[in-house]
């Protein structure tokens, strides 16, 4: 005798009539670190300044110390371009120069006789030395380093030191010495808030570079060149202060999930009948068997750190819950994945590529490592957007698997 068994697997049919829709209620929570020494680490494109100042220099060369004093000071110009990676430590491009007085024997530069000398059986003469001086330091704001990082402190100073070239050019025909050298210099740089924008500087400096430089060679190792300028910095960028890290703790309602895992424990036990049923129609004959697989599974989101788009080993954990759910439902559904980056940060070109490869990232884990079908999924990105949850960036910078 047959029998005919219409059988609706997971009596989905049966839970689906009964079921209930769970709404897990959270509470959000975002601490803001009042640690002063630490600050979220900047992009490229954060925190850069450029700076121009003036004021005068000293050259200190073999003959020089009998000149006057006053005879000896020159004008200085400078300007300097450079970036700061912590609130402590920068660094900046920078070239200063015009020209140094001093006296020579040899009649290199010669502008004329110095005729304020006791003469000793030689003859001393004025020179112009005409010089670029092109650097590179590294700057450490002892300000923030000591005291930690405070965006509306008025007065701050930065110890640096670096290394540059010095570059002879007077004519080719009055040149003698070296003509260019490698100089080291160390300093202090002042800085005055007028406003997050702009700072007025007091920057102090003393350089040295080979002996040879200025065409005199003595006694002497190096030449050296001091030099006070005083100008304006200008902080340029997509954040010119700096953010104190944050926390965010999520609390989940303690009765919400009593209530679903009372769900979870009824859809075992709906399992549970379902295999006896079959255990005791193993000996019958059916004729006919109709498979409903309708279930949709919960939607997935996965974060990203700031200009990341490699997925953690957490993220694949979960991954690998929701590719099985995904296997054992309707083949038929598709599941869209739409990448997100965050519109604070980044400009539009960097957050569409971010946004794609997001997608492309959770895709490839999906069917490359967790074996699902191509199938049933679709890559979408989104670019930047603006806050999506929470008024917290960093929950845009995410990717969201959901059914379509």
């Amino acid at each position: 005798m047959k029998y005919t068994f219409i059988l609706i697997l997971g009596i989905v049919t049966y839970m689906s009539a009964s079921a209930q829709t769970y709404e897990i209620r959270r509470d959000t929570t975002t601490i803001v670190h009042d640690d002063k020494y630490k600050v979220e680490t900047n992009r490229f494109f954060q925190n850069w300044f450029l700076g121009a100042g003036a004021g005068a220099q000293i050259y200190f060369g073999d003959h020089n110390k009998q000149m006057d004093f006053a005879d000896r000071i020159t004008p200085a110009f400078e300007i300097n371009l450079g970036k700061w990676f912590t609130p402590g430590i920068g660094v900046r491009l920078g070239a200063n120069g015009f020209k140094a007085n001093g006296l020579t024997q040899n009649g290199s530069y010669v502008v004329g006789p110095y005729d304020k000398l006791p003469w000793e059986g030689y003859m001393l003469q004025k020179q112009e030395l005409k010089f670029f001086h092109f650097r590179g330091d590294v700057l450490f704001n002892l300000s923030n380093l000591l005291g930690g990082y405070r965006d509306n402190r008025f007065y701050e100073i930065s110890p640096y030191a670096g290394l540059g070239l010095m570059i002879n050019t007077n004519d080719k025909s009055e040149r003698v010495g070296s003509g260019r050298e490698i100089s080291a210099s160390i300093g202090l740089l002042n800085t005055f808030r007028l406003s997050p924008a702009f700072h007025l500087t007091l920057d102090l400096r003393g350089s040295v570079v080979g002996d040879r430089f200025d065409g005199e060679e003595g006694n002497r190792w190096e030449d050296g060149l001091g030099s006070a300028t005083v100008g304006i910095r200008y902080n340029f960028g997509k954040k010119k202060d700096w953010d104190q890290p944050k926390t965010t703790i999520i609390k989940y309602n303690e009765e919400d999930l009593s209530a679903l895992r009372s769900a979870v424990n009824k859809l075992a036990q709906d399992n549970n009948h379902l295999r006896k049923q079959l255990a005791e129609a193993k000996n019958s004959s059916i004729t006919e068997v109709q498979i409903e697989r309708n279930m949709l599974v919960a939607p997935i989101l996965v974060t990203f750190p700031i200009n990341k788009s490699i997925v953690s080993n957490e993220a694949r954990v979960n991954l690998s819950f929701f590719a099985d759910m995904i296997k054992e439902g309707d083949p038929n559904i598709k599941y869209s994945i739409t990448g997100y980056a965050d519109k604070g940060t980044g400009t539009a070109k960097i957050n569409d590529r971010l946004s794609r490869e997001r997608a492309e990232a959770i895709y490839n884990v999906l069917v490359r490592e967790f074996n699902v079908s191509p199938s049933q999924l679709v890559k979408e990105y989104k670019g930047g957007v603006d806050n999506m949850y929470y008024d917290d960036p960093r929950l845009s910078r995410a990717v969201i698997v959901i059914a379509d």
